[in-house]
Formats: C-alpha cells, structure tokens, sequence
C-alpha cells in the first residue's frame, strides 16, 4: 500500500516526485491525470496524502479534490497541489475543496519533505 499518491500529466515531474519521497522512504504510487488518481485512491485505502498537478487532460487536479471529497466522501486523505498555478480563483477553489497546501513548481523536495511525511503519517 502506498502512502502517497503523485498525479502529474508530466512523466518527468512524476519521476523527479516519486523518486525523491522513495528515497525518503515513503512508499509512493502515481497516477497520469485526475481520472487515474480517483481509481488509484480508489483501489488504495493506504494513501493518506494526494501530491498533484493542477493542469492535467480527463480531468484537473481541483475537480479531482472535489470528487474525492464529494463522490468518495474521502475527508481523511491529505491533497497538496503542486503545480505552475498561482491563480488566487484557483487556490480558493481549492481550499474549498480542502486543499492542505499549494506549491508553486518547480517541485524543491528538501523544502516539504517534513510537512508530507507528516501528511502522509510517515
């Protein structure tokens, strides 16, 4: 079971994601877009935080918060975006949908490796 779920569109910030917290010895998953990390969060009720992009083709990070709150009745799962995003329309849309926290890319690992360990109960 993973304890982190990292959904990005960019294989390349994927990669970067998920091999620096593997590193830091959390057990990561990822997902392609929103569509992928709803079924992967789905299928893992281990994921206690969700790394993801804003931006993403099928479906976009906030309307994947917002199902995850909404059709999944999910509470408990920690979301953090990380994206190229600084829309103050999109932020607040985000903390509406329980957004933990909002990172400006490009992803600065050593910076947040303590708060998503903490968010992912590591």
């Amino acid at each position: 079971m993973a304890q982190i779920l990292v959904v990005d569109d960019s294989s390349t910030v994927r990669v970067e994601v998920s091999d620096f917290l593997k590193k830091a010895g959390l057990a990561v998953e990822t997902a392609v877009d929103g569509r992928d990390g709803l079924s992967k969060l789905k299928s893992d009720p281990g994921i206690k935080l969700v790394v993801s992009d804003v931006n993403m083709p099928n479906m976009d990070g906030l309307t994947m918060a917002e199902k995850i709150r909404g059709e999944l009745n999910n509470a408990a799962v920690n979301i953090v975006m990380l994206t190229t995003e600084n829309s103050p329309i999109m932020k607040e849309r985000g903390k509406a949908a329980g957004i933990k926290g909002w990172i400006v890319k490009p992803f600065k690992g050593d910076a947040v490796l303590a708060t998503f360990k903490k968010l992912a109960g590591a």
